[in-house]
């Protein structure tokens, strides 16, 4: 991505531009903030608006079933599920021990693509705001091997790309009090994150002809449900999300 500035505006966004974020190798006192600072950044600003929509699309609130969070941090997206589907069971994990102390029960280190389970062992499988991290080719690798673990469906939720919420922290530190490492991360995880349309593109060259793609404004989030990778699963669990009108493949959301 470049961004070029005249006259004081932005003018032009080009691709994903990747680079190395802190918290991937911050000590424990820094990595709690920035956890911590996620999670209310999740909490005001659209990421659990964007699960719940996503999510009551999919179950019944009082419906029993398996999650499990990749790349859960904090955990904060798990608990947000639990308060609104008490049927809900979350299973934990991350590649860093570190990140995980406040984070649900069970919890499990392991990376996204060697994971200890056996295929079709959760109901669904949630990557949220993980997938900017990787270029494109790990991107389509990550949501291929993901999806054989969930019996209904991956749920792909990740922030949009977009110059109002690449300068959103930077802007608002000072009132809200935002520490250096969720700064200096922020707008990196923006300049990598994704369109909508480039998003339900790596997911069909991961190999799903179908995924149900929205924008959640004014929160510049994304979500894509992925069915699972058996057809009796796709026709049967992906019913409801695809009658919905408001579901269609490319949309946009009010939260």
């Amino acid at each position: 991505m470049l961004l070029n500035w005249k006259g004081g505006s932005l003018s032009k966004w080009r691709g994903r531009a990747l680079k190395q974020e802190l918290l991937d190798f911050a000590g424990p006192a820094h990595a709690e903030r920035n956890l911590s600072e996620l999670a209310r950044i999740n909490r005001w600003f659209g990421g659990h608006r964007a699960l719940l929509r996503t999510m009551r699309d999919l179950v019944h609130p009082q419906e029993h079933f398996t999650v499990l969070d990749v790349g859960a941090g904090s955990g904060d997206m798990g608990r947000c599920l639990t308060r609104h589907f008490p049927g809900a069971k979350i299973v934990s994990l991350d590649h860093r021990p570190l990140h995980l102390r406040h984070a649900p029960s069970p919890r499990v280190v392991a990376d996204a693509l060697q994971l200890p389970f056996a295929r079709r062992s959760f109901d669904f499988v949630l990557c949220s705001s993980v997938l900017h991290h990787f270029p494109d080719r790990g991107v389509v690798d990550t949501i291929s091997t993901l999806r054989l673990f969930a019996r209904r469906a991956l749920l792909l939720l990740d922030v949009e790309r977009h110059p109002l919420a690449y300068h959103f922290l930077p802007m608002t530190r000072k009132v809200l009090g935002w520490g250096p490492l969720t700064v200096h991360d922020g707008p990196i995880s923006v300049a990598a994150a994704f369109r909508l349309e480039e998003l339900v593109s790596l997911t069909r060259a991961a190999g799903s002809s179908v995924a149900i793609g929205r924008r959640h404004r004014p929160w510049f989030r994304l979500s894509v449900v992925v069915p699972a990778c058996t057809p009796e699963s796709t026709e049967n669990e992906m019913a409801p999300a695809t009658n919905d009108s408001n579901s269609a493949l490319l949309s946009s959301a009010g939260d």
